[in-house]
């Protein structure tokens, strides 16, 4: 978690990280992370709060290795950071913003700094949810349990983590009574959300909660794939979309009208135009959103061809959600 970033054979680095501990003066960290991505090449997204740090960033070696070392100098943080490698610079600018969480629950009141579930690492992680006297739950969203989960998980099918701590008070809560499980695990993308989720069932008075360390990023990397029990891709919150086995790149690609992954299938539908919209959100626009964005697309066209950015381009929002 500590090592900086070594030169891989890719061009681009990548590195998400987040960590949990106080930030006395969170506009001052921010002016220092900002000056010294920019100086670096570094672009993405982090976010600052008093409690923590959150985010991916893409750039350089030396510029990634200078900001993660600002984050590292926090008092008491032990940052969680995952590393990956991309041909094209996944982000199209950089933002770093000061939020009222890294991760948005919507309980001030849950703090992990108390006390969160146990970690399970990515090798010990089947034989936890292979265990009939566990209940699995996926923190995600719906549209990403959508493209991959583990089997036999409990979808909670919200729309934002938000809604997490609702959806255990009307139906969670109900669903361990009935089933009595000697134990919950879950699992996020990489793992920052089952902090908040497990600290939160923890104060709902559940005794045993688990949740896999590193989240399906770090099970990604570390299971053969002859072992993995990941069935399908895991959404990722850059232009990459999505990834399988390995952290390899997947198939699905992001619809621009409803920053949606979108499979082969969708995108063979007569209502995907690209760049435009999809199958979800076809009738949701009206003609003059189509039309710019269409012309957002034909612009981005030919920047492409001409080796350029497109200022225009647009950004990867969902980056400012967790991981």
């Amino acid at each position: 978690m500590g090592a900086d970033v070594k030169m891989q054979s890719r061009p681009v680095q990548i590195a998400a990280v987040y960590g949990f501990a106080p930030v006395t003066r969170p506009e001052d960290l921010r002016g220092r992370l900002d000056a010294t991505a920019r100086a670096g090449g570094v672009r993405g997204t982090l976010l600052i709060a008093h409690e923590g740090v959150n985010g991916t960033i893409a750039g350089p070696v030396e510029g990634l290795n200078a900001v993660l070392a600002i984050i590292r100098a926090i008092p008491d943080i032990r940052p969680e950071i995952k590393y990956a490698v991309a041909d094209v610079m996944p982000f199209h600018r950089l933002k770093v913003r000061v939020k009222p969480e890294i991760v948005t629950m919507g309980r001030p009141d849950v703090d992990p700094l108390k006390g969160v579930g146990a970690y399970v690492a990515a090798e010990d992680w089947n034989a936890l949810i292979a265990d009939p006297g566990t209940l699995v739950i996926d923190t995600r969203n719906a549209y990403e349990g959508e493209i991959g989960a583990f089997a036999n998980a409990v979808q909670p099918n919200t729309a934002g983590f938000r809604d997490f701590p609702d959806w255990f008070e009307t139906e969670g809560r109900a669903l361990i009574a009935e089933r009595r499980p000697e134990r919950v695990a879950m699992y996020c993308t990489g793992g920052i959300r089952c902090e908040k989720a497990t600290a939160y069932l923890k104060s709902e008075g559940v005794a045993d909660v688990r949740h896999l360390h590193g989240g399906i990023l770090r099970y990604l990397e570390t299971v053969p794939e002859a072992e993995s029990l990941w069935d399908g891709e895991c959404f990722v919150f850059d232009e990459r979309v999505a990834v399988g086995q390995g952290l390899d790149p997947g198939s699905h690609s992001l619809c621009r009208g409803c920053r949606m992954p979108v499979n082969a299938a969708g995108r063979a539908s007569p209502h995907y135009v690209e760049g435009v919209c999809c199958e979800r959100c076809h009738g949701t626009r009206d003609e003059l959103q189509r039309e710019r964005y269409a012309e957002r697309q034909r612009q981005m066209a030919i920047a492409e061809e001409r080796g350029v950015t497109h200022i225009g381009a647009p950004p990867p929002d969902r980056a400012k959600r967790s991981l």
